[in-house]
């Protein structure tokens, strides 16, 4: 968009200042933000009424297309190339006039333009260039990846098994297309999972996503096997063995970057069942400051991993983020003057600068074994994919004991409950007081869609499902997600972790030594001052990042 012309139009009506418009104009020739932006910026207004007086000055209308989601029949009066060759996006359409938002609408050749491909009388609108850009790419992308699903699922319908081997089967085109697909749309989706379920008489296919599980359009049935065998082609399984549960990985280029899939098959009664784990590591914070940390909480785990020894545990459920945190810790302490060694099951992410080792119990490369081997490898950090069993506990503790700082994970429902999982295992507890430097217990819950974010009441009874009475509450208020098309209807879009740290403190670690309970370890950590994930919940409710019900699902 011409920055002149626009500077020009608000600077008329006195809403830029000689000096705000001096200033506007001279960054434009040099910034990469856009000209609405750079008038923001000044303070002078919002997005919203710069557009709202081009609008105005046009003689145009002026419309809001944040989570603009047109009719197909709107959608297709535009095809997909000519909108985004002209940054047009359909807005409304009567069968005769088709009303058209155009990124750049002073500039009347491109309407022009436009009209003539079109070869359609159109009626010019005006929006935010950004809400454009982003309904570009919302629209037409989903439009086509949906028409190429059901064409793909379409002609999936008519194949029928052949006398040829699995193999050749799973890499024909319409079933490495329809593989290619589902793939694509998961990314796009944003799914940690994607999940294969042969029945009787369906085939499900399933994406995880901010940790609920969506279905899609199923394949037909009669290919279940043969979608198998192409994944477990991809990923160098046995196709010819499907009585025992395999293990493998692959890696696939999908909207320009490469991404990881870990992959799993477990044999079913009507087949194998398989699971892919997205790891894409643009989709995932490997730093500390973006986990979402207390203050208070990230001073003590930067204070925690430059120590020379000790051991640090994070706790929690499968998929409650204990390995992103632990890569988190890694990579701060990740410098040319330090030696880091992993052992993991397997390796999530590959991250430059860590010496990184597969774990792999079939030949007999245990986890114990490995980190023996560590030690005659000169490490100052390790870090323990699982404390599965006593040996590799204890191994850990006198790799503590000796020097180093052991970084590991276990599955345990609170902080306080590591410690006595550690003594039940069969750890001396004196040796678990003296190289245990804290616990750190999460859980990874969703939070409310930004955009349909919404003040609501709580029923009485569901505030004393929390243990809140009316004067507890005050005047906090408390939100909901109603629903949308950028969270898919479900109120909520993303997830962010609730933590409790468990500090081994001169009491606690005595009360270790003394073979306490959990619950009685616990009392005396929330006597010390620890927030619990209940706590912490609340603090995201209040602060409206979540809802009462994702609290009482995951604390």
């Amino acid at each position: 968009m011409n920055a002149g012309l626009v500077i020009d139009i608000l600077k008329e009506r006195q809403l830029l200042t000689s000096e705000q418009a001096e200033e506007v104009k001279n960054q434009s020739a040099d910034s990469s933000k856009d000209i609405a932006q750079l008038i923001v910026d000044t303070g002078a207004m919002d997005r919203s009424t710069v557009f709202a007086y081009i609008a105005e000055n046009l003689g145009l209308d002026h419309y809001d297309l944040k989570g603009h989601s047109p009719a197909a029949e709107i959608i297709a009066a535009i095809p997909a190339a000519t909108a985004r060759l002209y940054k047009a996006v359909p807005v409304a359409y009567d069968g005769h006039v088709l009303t058209v938002a155009l990124a750049d609408p002073l500039d009347s050749q491109v309407a022009e333009d436009l009209g003539f491909a079109l070869g359609q009388e159109l009626k010019l609108c005006v929006a935010d260039t950004k809400q454009i850009l982003d309904a570009l790419e919302r629209i037409y992308v989903a439009g086509e990846g949906t028409g190429q699903m059901n064409d793909i699922l379409g002609q999936l319908k008519t194949i029928a098994l052949s006398d040829e081997d699995d193999e050749s089967e799973a890499n024909s085109a319409p079933i490495v297309r329809y593989i290619d697909l589902v793939l694509e749309q998961a990314m796009r989706e944003g799914a940690s999972d994607v999940h294969f379920e042969p029945f009787e008489a369906e085939f499900k296919i399933r994406y995880r996503v901010d940790g609920a599980l969506y279905e899609m359009s199923p394949p037909p049935v009669h290919l279940s096997n043969t979608i198998i065998s192409r994944i477990k082609v991809m990923s160098n399984l046995n196709i010819a063995e499907r009585r025992i549960p395999q293990d493998g990985r692959m890696v696939m280029t999908l909207a320009d970057k490469d991404v990881d899939f870990r992959v799993s098959t477990l044999p079913t009664a009507y087949g194998e069942s398989v699971v892919l784990r997205v790891l894409d590591r643009s989709s995932v914070s490997l730093n500390l400051e973006n986990l979402g940390l207390q203050s208070e909480l990230n001073d003590y785990i930067q204070d925690t991993i430059v120590k020379p020894n000790g051991i640090f545990i994070c706790t929690g459920p499968t998929g409650a983020g204990k390995t992103t945190t632990l890569y988190a810790c890694l990579r701060e302490i990740n410098t040319i003057d330090s030696k880091l060694l992993t052992a993991e099951d397997p390796v999530e992410y590959d991250v430059e600068g860590i010496i990184q080792v597969p774990v792999n119990d079939s030949i007999g490369l245990s986890f114990s074994r490995v980190l023996r081997a560590f030690l005659r490898q000169d490490p100052d950090r390790i870090l323990v994919g699982e404390m599965r069993d006593v040996e590799t506990a204890q191994i850990a503790i006198q790799a503590s004991l000796t020097g180093h700082l052991v970084f590991s994970t276990l599955h345990t429902n609170d902080a306080p409950g590591a410690v006595t999982r550690l003594v039940d295992m069969g750890c001396e507890p004196f040796l678990v007081a003296a190289s245990l430097e804290g616990v750190l217990g999460q859980r990874l819950l969703r939070t409310i869609c930004d955009d349909c974010r919404q003040p609501y009441e709580p029923s009485a009874a569901l505030l004393g499902e929390l243990g809140l009475s009316p004067e507890d509450i005050g005047d906090k208020s408390f939100f909901t997600g109603a629903g949308c098309e950028e969270c898919g209807g479900t109120g909520y879009r993303g997830r962010q972790g609730l933590f409790e740290l468990l500090d081994i403190s001169e009491p606690i670690a005595e009360m270790i030594t003394e073979r306490a309970p959990t619950v009685v370890l616990r009392q005396k950590a929330i006597e010390l001052g620890m927030t619990t994930l209940r706590d912490d919940g609340l603090r995201n409710i209040y602060e409206g990042n979540t809802t009462i019900e994702e609290v009482l699902k995951y604390t």
